[in-house]
């Protein structure tokens, strides 16, 4: 029997909610399910690659399934081959999403027709949820809890102030 291997690619700085929807629903789907962390030095990390890694797998522990947390810094499809990965799933929350994902499905099917990208939609509830502006809206001392666990927000919460200290 073949093992269906999907790989869920992301920066997870940090992760919130949204991933967490999307990283339960995409465990049913395959038979492995593997994190892949990136780095993203452009989207300007809040968290180490180490830490980000520490912080999923904690968070997906209690997820059913075979889900591995692997970090990586090449491109997708070479991730995904070296993974035994049939599929790719990313997450969409709006319209601006499917653009730039669409483009970037055509692209690695181009590198690999072999491994298809699954699109799953985030909970309806979730959608307006990014990394990007947890991160802004704790920046500025507004309330994250609505949008990553209650360990996520305290390790968000700890970093800024820390980040605080460092610029006195």
């Amino acid at each position: 029997m073949t093992v269906r291997t999907g790989v869920y690619p992301g920066t997870f700085d940090p992760i919130t909610l949204g991933h967490m929807d999307i990283i339960s629903r995409a465990a049913k789907l395959v038979d492995r399910l593997v994190i892949g962390v990136t780095t993203n030095p452009s989207k300007n990390p809040m968290f180490s690659v180490e830490e980000r890694m520490t912080m999923v797998k904690r968070e997906v522990e209690t997820i059913d399934g075979e889900i591995h947390v692997v970090s990586f810094n090449s491109l997708l499809m070479d991730f995904a081959e070296r993974e035994g990965a049939s599929m790719i799933v990313r997450g969409l929350r709006a319209v601006a999403d499917f653009e730039y994902e669409y483009q970037m499905a055509g692209m690695n099917q181009q590198l690999n027709d072999a491994i298809e990208t699954v699109f799953l939609m985030a909970d309806v509830s979730l959608q307006p949820i990014a990394s990007r502006l947890v991160k802004e809206i704790a920046l500025f001392g507004g309330d994250i809890g609505k949008f990553v666990t209650p360990s996520v927000r305290d390790e968000v919460v700890a970093r800024v102030t820390e980040m605080g200290r460092k610029g006195d």
